[in-house]
């Protein structure tokens, strides 16, 4: 009797322990940090206040919340160790389950090994990636970039349809060197060819270099007016770096001219400097901030000439990839699905169209399966959605490099 007891006790006591144990891992589950790496304000503000609204949502770590905000520097090609300690540094916190990097300039991929080395179970995610593909690809988890295959013929079209005769495309040598811009630039030239278009490539100061960022954007508002003249008020015109999309946009709406969208597009990106607008008011209102900026353009005489994509990528991204991965370590997600990030992607952009697909080698044509291409309807000011994510794109244009 008293050793039927004795294992009565035991099996009480061990199912004690279990039920403790069990009644603890979702609590465990919870407890957990979330790192976000954005550029500052002045390089990529869109970016940053995409982790703001995370902060919003969920917290700074610094307050009991699940959200680590770190910036890297504006000149980030010439601070590179620091840029790569700044995104390291996050897996030093025990708590850390997914560092996201949006956008992942270079130094990400080294950074992402580093961490790795210490905490093989943290995610790292990459947003808009600069390194090559198959860079990025060996060391994130899930990359995602704007499609710069599919817009590179889409953005092209859509200024053909709009009515533009010639297309001005605005960069620097450093962004020529990525795959993914030279790519881009290779899709965009064959489509003006196909459609009768003039094609044209103008260099511009790399805002990362000795000039800043000051000195880029002068060089865009000096020259803006004299290629008007040169090109004609029917060119449409396209610039790879954030900086320089304010005042390329400030001299388009006071000289003539078609921009159909930003790099990274968005309302917010050179929209509200070039117009001199003041949108505190609807901070954090897609939708007014959309109403408010196009009612300025039309306001110009931009009309019908003026694009962007109605909710910005900058910020779904960093917000989109944040909500991803806690949805992940959650359970509620899985990483690789492409309806699992878009689900987290339509939480930041209601009612606005995407596509997307996995990233596919040029060269050996195999498709990766951690990188996704994705892209938002094109939304002219004055005019509306341009129907983008339903144009078939012909195959031809997915095999240019």
């Amino acid at each position: 009797m008293k050793k039927s007891l004795i294992v009565l006790f035991v099996l009480i006591l061990a199912s004690g322990i279990l039920f403790a144990q069990g009644a603890a891992e979702p609590a465990a589950a919870k407890d957990f940090h979330i790192g976000v790496v954005t550029g500052t304000v002045s390089q990529s503000e869109d970016d940053l206040r995409g982790a703001e609204l995370m902060i919003a949502e969920y917290g700074a770590v610094a307050n009991g919340g699940k959200i680590q905000h770190v910036t890297y520097p504006d000149n980030f090609m010439d601070e590179a160790e620091t840029t790569i300690s700044v995104i390291a540094g996050l897996a030093d916190d025990p708590l850390m389950k997914a560092i996201i990097v949006n956008q992942a300039i270079p130094g990400t991929t080294e950074a992402f090994r580093r961490v790795k080395e210490k905490r093989p179970d943290i995610l790292c995610i990459a947003g808009e990636a600069h390194e090559d593909p198959p860079v990025i690809q060996s060391a994130a988890d899930l990359a995602v970039n704007n499609d710069f295959v599919a817009r590179g013929y889409l953005i092209i079209k859509t200024a053909h349809d709009l009515g533009c005769d010639t297309f001005v495309h605005i960069s620097f040598p450093r962004h020529m060197s990525y795959e993914t811009m030279s790519r881009r630039v290779a899709i965009m030239r064959a489509t003006c060819e196909e459609l009768g278009m003039k094609f044209v490539l103008e260099t511009a100061p790399d805002p990362t270099s000795d000039v800043g960022v000051a000195g880029a954007q002068q060089y865009i508002l000096e020259n803006v007016p004299s290629w008007v003249a040169k090109y004609g008020k029917n060119a449409a015109y396209f610039c790879t770096n954030d900086a320089h999309t304010d005042p390329l946009l400030k001299q388009l709406l006071a000289y003539g001219g078609y921009f159909i969208e930003a790099d990274l597009p968005s309302p917010l990106m050179g929209y509200p400097g070039a117009l001199g607008l003041d949108l505190s008011a609807q901070q954090g209102d897609s939708e007014a901030i959309l109403k408010a900026v196009e009612a300025a353009v039309v306001a110009k005489g931009g009309a019908g000439r003026f694009g962007t994509w109605a909710f910005s990528y900058g910020i779904a991204t960093t917000a989109g990839l944040t909500q991803h991965a806690i949805n992940v370590v959650n359970g509620e997600s899985e990483l690789l699905k492409l309806s699992d990030i878009m689900k987290a992607y339509g939480k930041f952009t209601p009612g606005a169209e995407w596509n997307g697909s996995f990233y596919s080698d040029t060269s050996t044509g195999v498709r990766a399966k951690n990188h996704i291409l994705i892209y938002q309807d094109t939304y002219i000011m004055g005019k509306g959605f341009m129907g983008t994510p339903s144009v078939t794109i012909p195959d031809k244009y997915f095999l240019i490099k």
